[in-house]
């Protein structure tokens, strides 16, 4: 069963201040005590900002800038063939630099313009509330850290690859940035965990992976999509059903592997309505009567 935490490794601080990021037994760094040094370094940093703050320089190593020129030249032809048209206009806009990982003070300075969204530092897991109530802000809490060269083309958890390359475009365009930040205004009407956690899982199985049918065919705007060359390339072959906010709120499903269930609408119009609809209206109440009609469903 899905839990937030499992998509960020732990970090912890001792006594005397030392910062550790707890890779587990089957990440690609587990082995690696320079990637696991690495690791901890960079959340240290993030550990270290205070709000107000430029954001944490990181000087990235040439393994970490060789991993983000493979990605970007990977996914630019995915991106060209699967993603929808705003995400392709947003890039073309935005103008990431390909030949090294930027800082994201540098991706807040691409981004804010178009569009009012800026990036805060984490070290890795940030709390439900705060991270969707930060949405609300247009303000996108991001991790710094590349995954590891050995596996440039993929990542068990959410890398700045991900945080930037599949969120920051999504971000600068109207449609999806505005549904990110309607889910960051329905967090902060919540009292209820686990209503925000019924929300998380909207926010999952659309803004992470959704897909939808534009001028005929399927193309993804979910960031989880479109920062994977993995995924990009077996979305279209996964198990497709109609947007169902019941079904996706409530879902079971594995985050290490290529998600085989995903949500399809049959234009951006239906992403709004729906998606953007529930962002708008979602109260602790109305998840509750979705909640009760998930279980009356099961029995």
């Amino acid at each position: 069963m899905y839990e937030e935490a499992q998509l960020y490794s732990p970090v912890t601080t001792d006594e005397s201040g030392e910062v550790t990021v707890h890779l587990a037994h089957d990440h690609p760094g587990a082995n690696d005590p320079v990637y696991r040094a690495r690791r901890s370094e960079i959340a240290a940093a993030a550990l270290a900002w205070r709000p107000g703050d430029p954001a944490p320089t990181i000087a990235y190593t040439e393994a970490e800038q060789n991993v983000w020129q493979t990605v970007c030249r990977e996914l630019g032809s995915k991106h060209e063939r699967y993603a929808v048209h705003e995400y392709l206009d947003a890039k073309a806009r935005v103008g990431l630099p390909t030949d090294h990982v930027p800082s994201l003070d540098e991706v807040s300075s691409r981004v804010e313009p178009i569009s009012g969204w800026r990036y805060l530092p984490a070290a890795g897991l940030v709390p439900l509330e705060q991270f969707y109530g930060s949405l609300a802000d247009r303000r996108f809490y991001s991790t710094q850290y590349v995954r590891h060269p050995e596996v440039p083309l993929y990542t068990p958890e959410p890398d700045i690859i991900h945080e930037v390359i599949g969120h920051g475009h999504l971000l600068a365009t109207p449609t999806f940035g505005e549904l990110h930040r309607l889910a960051g205004l329905a967090t902060r009407r919540l009292k209820d965990i686990e209503n925000i956690r019924f929300l998380s899982k909207v926010f999952w199985f659309s803004l992470e992976f959704g897909t939808v049918v534009e001028d005929g065919e399927l193309r993804a705007y979910g960031a989880g999509i479109l920062s994977s060359y993995g995924e990009i390339e077996e979305f279209r072959g996964m198990d497709h059903r109609p947007l169902d906010l019941v079904e996706m709120g409530t879902a079971d499903y594995d985050i290490t592997a290529y998600q085989p269930v995903l949500y399809r609408a049959e234009s951006i119009q239906e992403v709004v309505e729906v998606v953007g609809g529930f962002f708008e209206r979602t109260s602790d109440e109305y998840i509750e009567g979705l909640r009760s009609s998930a279980k009356a469903m099961a029995r």
